[in-house]
């Protein structure tokens, strides 16, 4: 089946919107805000709101790169479960993987905690993931702030989020302006859904009766076990093929799925040729798709159906780039092309 961006996906989002999160709303919040942050830039700034995340020139041809986010409304399955290890390293991850779709490597992380009641424990267990995430992505957990807000969260209600800041060369940024048509479209598999569409998962798995600590044969463990696999930590594998020269650019698959984010590292006037069958999703974006009633294709435009990094390489380096992922002991495979027109399309190689 070939479609292009913005049309099978359509069900997939319709799906997210009944869930609770308008995908519309927040394009036009990012429109506002992108208004807004025009108004304090400095001479130092590069490019504006909307990237993966934001450069400032520092001199002596480098650049500092950061990026701000947090886990979602996969907290409310770690609060469920009981189980506050491994969150941290989503939060983490979603801050690391934005900056080094630049080409940085990232330095330090801070992270934000807040919680309804402070129990030292849970704190300590949250804390520790934010660690292990720093840990993996190779940079210095720098600080933090844990507040309580008894009266505004309930107890046992939390929210984490961070920030993730790095530096890159100018000379090796990554970036949509050396993205060329035939560069090749190298995917980098995720560890499961990662951190984005839980508003989605959580609605159409509740609603089947499911519990978090039924065993699904189809996944080999439980639910809750699935759904808190922490995000893969891409830095490594990026880096090593941004220092070859074998990364034009990168594009994080978070919210707003393929389809969203793909074009986001491609320059004006070109597209991705997606082959669908390249790569078998894990088997709990099936689950999804059935508990929603969608078809499969409609998920890419919400969740990333087993593929959390897309690189853009150059076509005669793509042996050696895959080569170099498998070093950095990543897999990854050629799931597609650019090509000189705009949009996503999906369809047989």
């Amino acid at each position: 089946m070939t479609r292009r961006s913005g049309s099978g996906a359509r069900s997939g989002e319709e799906a997210y919107r009944r869930a609770g999160v308008d995908l519309d709303a927040g394009h036009r919040a990012v429109d506002l805000i992108r208004e807004l942050a025009g108004h304090t830039s400095r001479p130092e700034v590069v490019g504006a709101v909307g990237g993966f995340a934001g450069l400032v020139k520092l001199g002596d041809g480098r650049l500092l790169v950061a990026s701000a986010d947090g886990v979602g409304t996969k907290l409310e399955i770690a609060r469920l479960a009981g189980r506050f290890d491994t969150v941290g390293i989503d939060c983490v991850a979603m801050g690391a993987n934005d900056v080094v779709c630049t080409g940085a490597e990232p330095l330090f992380f801070l992270d934000y905690l807040a919680v309804g009641r402070l129990i030292p424990e849970e704190v300590a267990a949250i804390v520790a993931g934010v660690a292990e995430g720093c840990r993996r992505a190779g940079c210095a957990l720098l600080g933090g702030e844990t507040a309580e807000h008894p009266g505004t969260l309930a107890e046992g209600r939390f929210d984490l989020a961070g920030f993730c800041v790095g530096i890159v060369d100018e000379s090796a940024l990554l970036g949509p302006e050396k993205v060329q048509p035939g560069d090749v479209l190298l995917g980098l598999p995720s560890s499961g859904i990662h951190s984005n569409g839980f508003s989605l998962v959580r609605r159409v798995l509740s609603g089947e009766g499911r519990s978090l600590d039924e065993h699904v044969p189809e996944l080999g463990r439980t639910l809750g076990e699935e759904l808190l696999e922490p995000t893969a930590i891409y830095v490594q594998p990026i880096l090593q093929l941004a220092r070859a020269g074998l990364a034009h650019a990168a594009a994080h698959i978070t919210g707003g799925g393929w389809i969203e984010n793909v074009p986001r590292a491609l320059g004006p006037g070109l597209g991705a040729r997606i082959d669908g069958g390249a790569w078998t999703p894990q088997p709990i974006f099936g689950l999804v798709a059935k508990a929603a009633v969608l078809d499969f294709a409609d998920l890419f435009g919400v969740l990333n159906m087993g593929i959390g990094m897309v690189v853009v390489a150059p076509r005669d380096g793509a042996d050696r780039a895959l080569q170099l992922c498998r070093e950095a002991g990543a897999e990854a495979i050629v799931v597609g092309e650019v090509v000189p027109e705009p949009g996503v399309r999906f369809g047989p190689g």
